[in-house]
């Protein structure tokens, strides 16, 4: 959930990447972090497993300041993709205000990915959030790779969530899912929370806060 300190002036919001095991979901926090400019962004933290590649992600804030002089926060995490991990990625999952599934494109994967998801769902539940109105979107990672589900099938089958293709390790397809979310991020703290007429801060504002040390070259817009 989002917080906002009054007395230090700062907006903290949480965004979790969530998806089976070996989706690249850290690899999506890596390619981030290369990307933004270091005086944005925290430093990277993570924990490798014999068994998967991450145990615990934390991905320090994204900052950038408001007209109105608030310094926004946007903390980027990822949890373990492994089934005997489930008590930790319920406890990532407390608090999020956002949230991104990163889907393995192989045919093969196609169990796992339908396992997960319907593990975020649960532990949302758990958590107390809404799964049907938290902004989200689902990334198909690994396109480079054989066997791979059609993008004309995956949309089909996804409906109205936004799905992006991605080749995660070589950057591909990481700003555009990233920059849909924190739009749909936006509009939803935006019409719980009255950013713009609070805050001082317009959806056009926080995109450029949030994408102003990446380059509008690299940041384009979504191509769901």
């Amino acid at each position: 959930m989002v917080q906002v300190n009054l007395a230090a002036r700062e907006i903290t919001v949480k965004v979790v990447y969530y998806g089976p095991a070996l989706s690249g979901k850290t690899t999506n926090l890596q390619e981030l972090h290369k990307m933004i400019d270091p005086r944005a962004r925290g430093r990277m933290v993570t924990l490798d497993t014999a068994d998967d590649r991450t145990l615990y992600f934390d991905f320090l804030p994204i900052e950038f300041a408001s007209a109105a002089g608030f310094s926004v926060k946007i903390k980027l995490f990822t949890v373990p993709g492994q089934v005997m991990h489930k008590s930790t990625r319920k406890v990532v999952l407390a608090g999020a205000d956002a949230v991104v599934f990163v889907a393995d494109s192989q045919r093969s994967s196609a169990s796992a990915n339908a396992y997960s998801w319907r593990d975020m769902e649960a532990n949302l539940r758990s958590n107390g959030i809404d799964f049907d109105s938290i902004p989200k979107v689902v990334q198909f990672n690994k396109r480079d790779l054989p066997d791979i589900k059609p993008l004309s099938e995956i949309r089909q089958s996804w409906g109205d969530i936004p799905t992006f293709p991605a080749v995660a390790i070589r950057g591909e397809g990481v700003l555009e899912t990233f920059r849909e979310l924190m739009r749909r991020l936006y509009r939803d703290l935006d019409q719980k929370h009255g950013f713009q007429e609070k805050f001082q801060l317009t959806e056009e504002d926080f995109l450029a806060g949030v994408f102003q040390n990446i380059g509008e070259e690299k940041a384009a817009p979504p191509r769901a």
